[in-house]
């Protein structure tokens, strides 16, 4: 499975999909990037005349970049690749900068173990000058897809 194949599988959708590509991609960990756009719904409340990106939305596109594409990446490579999800269940993500709209984003994740279907992993979220704007640990389940 490559980065292409996992970009095409995975469970989200505009307006809800915060992964514009995945730059690494292998055993070990993730990178990829999202630019916010600055049309983006979320922005005409949070924060009135002075919009941000909501903690909320930067700890999701974390997950998705950082946690789903590489559990599915993982699984897909793996002997039982029956599975479809990776579900976020715990998140300690500390927020050092804003994220305004229109800002490029890369989000770095590196495993710290995958063992049980059980994927922990180290993200941190940088803009386009390099600097941390979040950081912290993320934890996911791999589940079978219910319908």
């Amino acid at each position: 499975m490559n980065a292409k194949d996992i970009l095409n599988i995975l469970p989200y959708s505009k307006p809800f999909l915060f992964v514009d590509d995945l730059q690494r991609l292998d055993e070990n960990g993730v990178v990829g990037t999202f630019t916010f756009d600055a049309g983006l719904d979320f922005y005409k409340g949070h924060f009135k005349d002075s919009p941000v990106t909501p903690g909320v939305i930067l700890t999701e596109t974390m997950a998705q970049i950082g946690l789903v594409c590489l559990g599915l990446y993982l699984v897909g490579n793996a002997e039982d690749s029956s599975v479809g999800h990776v579900m976020l269940t715990s998140t300690a993500i500390d927020f050092l900068k804003p994220v305004f709209p229109g800002e490029k984003v890369t989000v770095t994740s590196e495993k710290v173990y995958f063992r049980m279907k059980r994927l922990h992993c180290n993200v941190s979220m940088q803009n386009e000058t390099g600097e941390i704007v979040c950081k912290g640990t993320l934890s996911g389940m791999v589940t079978k897809i219910l319908k």
